[in-house]
């Protein structure tokens, strides 16, 4: 589940919800949203505000605690995209068995159709062949299939399986596919914010929850985004000292460093 950019309240709300709302027991409160956002930053009004668009994206319902507090549940095609996002942020979505391939056709008198398939596509990582035939890694063939139901495209879609065989290279063909600098670039900005809070932590024992919190999710909330913009291409098919395994890295390091002690955090309202 991604927004355009990190950082921004809606963003890290998203976040959030994807590291430790799925484990509340019930909807969680609005003033604990303000809490455990304000622990990052934003203020009071910014997260009513990012929730209020949420809610009219279908992507919180508003509900009420078993003691009666107001606050907020997910809803069922945002639990999906959590457990998409998931797979994506903690997994290997790279699969050596081939390509998953997106072939469609938009009638001219349906234009906004075509803007919505290509922005669902573009958003989920795929690359582009030629016009009209997009391509990922096989892994992402679950994901790409519900996600074209959910933006309503499947009718003008079909989905193969496939190995590239030529006539060009693989890897020069990924380079043309996919905007490999750009994507390099993107992961040089994570670790260019990153990795000196990494280092930060790797040179003290003690691991204070509040502060743990917070640098787990900013980190985590520009990590996800990477994952759409570079849909795990294998690694054999990359420029060689590709940025993107060692911004990898750092995500996990910080993640099993962090998260244990950001939950202690959340979890002490």
């Amino acid at each position: 589940m991604s927004e355009q950019t990190p950082h921004t309240p809606r963003s890290l709300i998203v976040t959030l919800y994807g590291a430790h709302g799925r484990g509340f027991p019930g909807p969680v409160p609005v003033a604990e949203l303000i809490r455990l956002l304000g622990a990052a930053g934003v203020d009071a009004p910014s997260v009513r505000s990012a929730v209020s668009r949420l809610k009219r994206r279908g992507l919180l319902l508003p509900a009420h605690t078993a003691a009666g507090a107001a606050g907020y549940a997910l809803s069922d095609d945002a639990r999906q995209l959590l457990d998409d996002g998931d797979r994506r942020v903690y997994g290997d979505t790279a699969d050596g068995s081939g390509w998953v391939l997106a072939v469609f056709s938009v009638p001219e008198s349906e234009r906004a159709r075509r803007h919505v398939l290509r922005s669902t596509l573009a958003g989920l990582g795929f690359g582009t062949a030629a016009p009209g035939v997009w391509l990922a890694p096989a892994g992402l063939y679950a994901e790409a299939r519900h996600t074209l139901e959910r933006a309503g495209c499947a009718g003008y879609v079909d989905l193969f399986a496939g190995e590239h065989l030529g006539f060009t290279a693989t890897a020069e063909a990924v380079a043309r596919w996919w905007d490999l600098p750009a994507l390099a670039a993107l992961h040089e900005a994570f670790l260019a914010e990153h990795e000196p809070v990494l280092r930060a932590w790797e040179a003290r024992e003690d691991t204070p929850p509040t502060a743990a919190y917070r640098d787990h999710l900013l980190a985590l909330d520009s990590w996800r985004h990477l994952p759409y913009a570079d849909p795990g291409l294998p690694p054999e098919l990359l420029p060689a000292r590709w940025p993107g395994l060692r911004s990898a890295a750092v995500f996990r390091a910080l993640h099993e460093r962090l998260h244990p002690a950001a939950t202690r955090f959340v979890n002490a309202s």
